[in-house]
């Protein structure tokens, strides 16, 4: 049996090409929904936790005066440095490690980036503790994921897609618990922007690389669109397309400038 970080490790090694590939990973305006939310911050010591292939990396590297690229995935890193490389920036060092235990003094940061990164965390409120640490007073955080439905039974039958997709896939939270996850942190939250990305079964499916995977899932998928259990993520049929959507929820938040006594 593979520990969670092992398993992580064993699915981004083999996503590596795919995920970095993805349209919907690389979209450029989600990038720079980003860039904007970070504001003024984008110009300092910026740490990207859960990188990936460095596609916000590579963007924030543009203003800011450095970045750290941190995964838990050698095989992301690798993507990221590539992509750094090719993008022309040269401020960006990239560190391998668990999210739940950054390796870096307290207020070391001005500003913090993750996204798509919360459901594969075993302990999202340590690692939102964790980035909390490392931020000095004032440090910005901009977090996005997506979210699941608020109704459990929809949450529950929707991370169990996710999960039999990919089983790094830990859980997926409702709106309302991403926000206290990082209220629950110390944070303050400075604004809050949702918005739907429209995918399609085979799309979605082929980022994870293992083709194993999709004749047991297409059929389970396909028979709930048809009895009308959208799993609270719009799940239809068009024609012989399997489409749906996944809500984003974008946060921007600050640490505050004073701690609190």
């Amino acid at each position: 049996m593979l520990n969670h970080d092992d398993r992580v490790r064993e699915e981004f090694a083999r996503q590596a090409d795919t995920f970095s590939a993805s349209s919907a990973i690389t979209d450029v305006g989600l990038t720079q929904r980003f860039v904007a939310a970070l504001g003024e911050a984008a110009r300092g010591y910026v740490l990207d936790v859960a990188c990936g292939p460095g596609i916000l990396s590579a963007a924030i590297a543009k203003t800011a005066r450095e970045v750290v690229a941190f995964d838990l995935t050698p095989e992301m890193l690798k993507k990221a440095a590539q992509r750094c490389s090719e993008a022309g920036v040269g401020n960006v060092s990239f560190r391998e490690g668990n999210a739940a235990e950054l390796p870096f003094a307290n207020s070391t940061f001005d500003a913090a980036v993750t996204r798509l990164s919360v459901h594969h965390f075993q302990r999202p409120d340590r690692v939102m503790s964790e980035i909390f640490r490392v931020l000095g007073p004032g440090g910005r955080l901009v977090v996005a994921d997506v979210i699941t439905s608020e109704q459990p039974a929809e949450a529950e039958l929707h991370n169990a897609i996710e999960v039999l997709r990919d089983p790094s896939h830990v859980r997926m939270l409702p709106g309302s618990e991403l926000t206290a996850l990082v209220t629950g942190a110390g944070f303050a939250v400075e604004a809050l922007t949702s918005w739907d990305k429209a995918r399609e079964f085979d799309e979605w499916m082929g980022i994870v690389n293992d083709p194993s995977r999709v004749l047991p899932l297409r059929p389970v998928v396909r028979a709930l669109a048809a009895c009308g259990a959208t799993a609270g993520m719009a799940l239809r049929l068009e024609g012989n397309a399997i489409r749906f959507v996944h809500r984003w929820n974008l946060i921007a938040a600050r640490k505050p400038a004073v701690s609190s006594p």
